[in-house]
């Protein structure tokens, strides 16, 4: 049971991130703050959810929420700066585009680069435990698969319509067949050891 609060009336932003560990693509982030009368059943973990469901509760989310925003970091920006601090760099780009006045930040993992002042709580496996980092994780995979699949129209050798980036035999095969492209994140070890 997810709980829906880490400390009574406290305006809360849940954040989580998708995509680090691909080997293409950007790393997204999403915040969401959820009114203490939400109704999303079935919310959970966004790993844990069919694309169905992920879909349903993402739409859901957006209607119930008090804010949400999304943020990105490039690839390039992986590469140069790597990727826990582009996670950082996408959390803040997402916190920079709500609007509501927020008492605290609770992040999914163990680490955070601090936010303006405002308080912040890392907690593991907090998309197993908050309902607002749960909703976050579900909005950051949504739209970073998304993104995703509309990229492997243009490059459909790769799979990422399946594979959304990640390092599955088909995606390295394909690195070693055809070389990587401008979304490749260049800093990544591309092929698996032999």
């Amino acid at each position: 049971m997810l709980e829906a609060y880490l400390e009574k009336g406290k305006i809360e932003v849940g954040l989580d991130e998708a995509g680090r560990g691909s080997l293409a693509g950007p790393v997204v982030a999403a915040a969401v703050i959820l009114p203490d009368n939400f109704d999303l059943p079935g919310l959970k973990d966004s790993k844990k959810l069919s694309l169905k469901n992920r879909q349903r509760l993402e739409e859901a989310i957006k209607e119930q929420a008090i804010g949400w925003a999304i943020g990105e970091a490039s690839a390039e920006e992986i590469d140069q700066i790597n990727v826990l601090q582009a996670t950082f760099l996408a959390m803040h780009r997402a916190l920079d585009k709500i609007t509501v006045s927020v008492d605290q930040l609770l992040i999914d993992g163990l680490h955070f680069k601090p936010y303006k002042k405002i308080p912040h709580h890392c907690i593991v496996k907090g998309d197993d435990k908050m309902a607002s980092i749960a909703a976050a994780s579900i909005l950051a995979k949504t739209n970073r698969d998304t993104q995703m699949k509309a990229l492997a129209e243009v490059y459909p050798e790769y799979g990422w319509d399946h594979n959304v980036g990640y390092p599955t035999i088909e995606h390295r095969s394909a690195i070693a067949r055809y070389g990587i492209t401008e979304w490749h994140r260049k800093s990544f070890r591309m092929l698996a050891d032999k």
